[in-house]
């Protein structure tokens, strides 16, 4: 572990999907570690700036400095890039016959640090990002991770910057669709992304006022969910609305996967289209499907987005400054603390079915296909 003063560049990367608030830790990050004199770079498109040089004629390395970060705080994406293709500890390459294989190119990257004489990293990311960074800490680079995704699925942190501004609009989605759906006499079938837990479903599904929501960490009979929407259509009602997780799954199926290739993260997707394709010969109303997908990732930061993200990367520099490595920044309201990598790399936070707001839906009468 370095010592404080020894500390002269740290390099900050985002990898994985992109999130609102990605900009505004960049910024923190930049500015509290200039403050201490430090000088600071940004790796472009997660550590392709490091090991594939052949992609940025201009340079992979950026150099971060007060003009560059001071009016990005309220900007959606990264100024960096991301990428969540061709890991580089399971780079796909081919082989001398023809065939792809994955190949750990982790020294070439521990090399590109040092050959850029960068003492640190923040490392901004999901699941699979910090489990990179972690293997990084663990060759000798002081590493500090911050969480960030969409997706709310990361361990030992109340929330991730980017879940409260996707939750917001999944729900303005959901507000719209019931008046579209009630004017038809239509059941409307959303997709919301999660991957493989049903934060942004559940959250915004409750929030929508969804009469039925489907999740991952709940394998659901579409018998069920008929037999229920039909008793509410023979109360009065005329029209639903069906929130269901992209990582979402019959008691008899398995999630949807559209892609799935070496190096690359799984693709998910089609849960919505699967699951109006076997509810329409049960129910007799006309049904509607929706995809949200990337509109969920996209746009400018809320308030509480931009505030975590801006409290993590202060916080990510504060944990550095004091000698750690090999941590990630986590939310424990009211204050943002330090956990090991180690217990967040290669795991993931599922929907408790026995949480709080899953007991407020079922009370509220929300249907969750079980």
């Amino acid at each position: 572990m370095k010592k404080v003063s020894s500390i002269k560049k740290i390099a900050i990367n985002t990898g994985g999907g992109d999130a609102p608030g990605l900009n505004a830790v960049i910024k923190a990050v930049t500015i509290s570690a200039l403050n201490r004199g430090w000088e600071v770079v940004g790796i472009r498109e997660g550590y392709n700036g490091l090991f594939l040089p052949e992609k940025f004629p201009d340079g992979g390395l950026i150099n971060l400095t007060y003009e560059t970060v001071k009016d990005i705080t309220p900007l959606g994406g990264t100024i960096l890039g991301t990428t969540n293709r061709g890991n580089p500890l399971r780079f796909p390459m081919k082989s001398a016959n023809g065939t792809i294989v994955e190949v750990d190119r982790s020294d070439e990257i521990m090399a590109g640090f040092r050959r850029n004489k960068i003492d640190a990293l923040i490392a901004i990311g999901g699941d699979g990002s910090l489990s990179m960074a972690n293997v990084f800490q663990k060759k000798g680079l002081p590493v500090i991770g911050v969480p960030k995704t969409i997706d709310n699925d990361l361990e030992k942190t109340v929330m991730t910057f980017g879940f409260d501004t996707a939750v917001g609009f999944a729900t303005e989605s959901i507000d719209r669709l019931h008046s579209t759906a009630q004017s038809h006499s239509r059941i409307m079938v959303v997709e919301m992304m999660g991957r493989y837990a049903g934060w942004i479903s559940l959250n915004s599904g409750i929030s929508g006022s969804a009469d039925v929501i489907l999740i991952p960490e709940i394998p659901y009979d579409v018998n069920v969910v008929a037999d229920f929407l039909n008793k509410k259509f023979e109360g009065g009602k005329n029209y639903a609305i069906v929130v269901v997780a992209e990582g979402a799954k019959s008691k008899e199926g398995s999630t949807s996967v559209i892609e799935k290739e070496a190096g690359k993260s799984e693709r998910l997707g089609g849960a919505a289209e699967k699951f109006a394709k076997d509810l329409q010969p049960l129910v007799d109303k006309e049904i509607r499907s929706v995809i949200l997908g990337h509109l969920l990732r996209g746009g400018s930061p809320t308030t509480f987005d931009r505030l975590v993200s801006l409290r993590f990367g202060a916080a990510a520099i504060r944990a550095l400054e004091e000698g750690h490595s090999g941590i990630m920044v986590a939310l424990n309201p009211p204050t943002v603390d330090y956990v090991p990598l180690d217990q967040v790399s290669n795991r993931m936070k599922f929907v408790p079915i026995d949480c709080d707001t899953m007991k407020t839906g079922r009370d509220l009468g929300i249907c969750f296909g079980d």
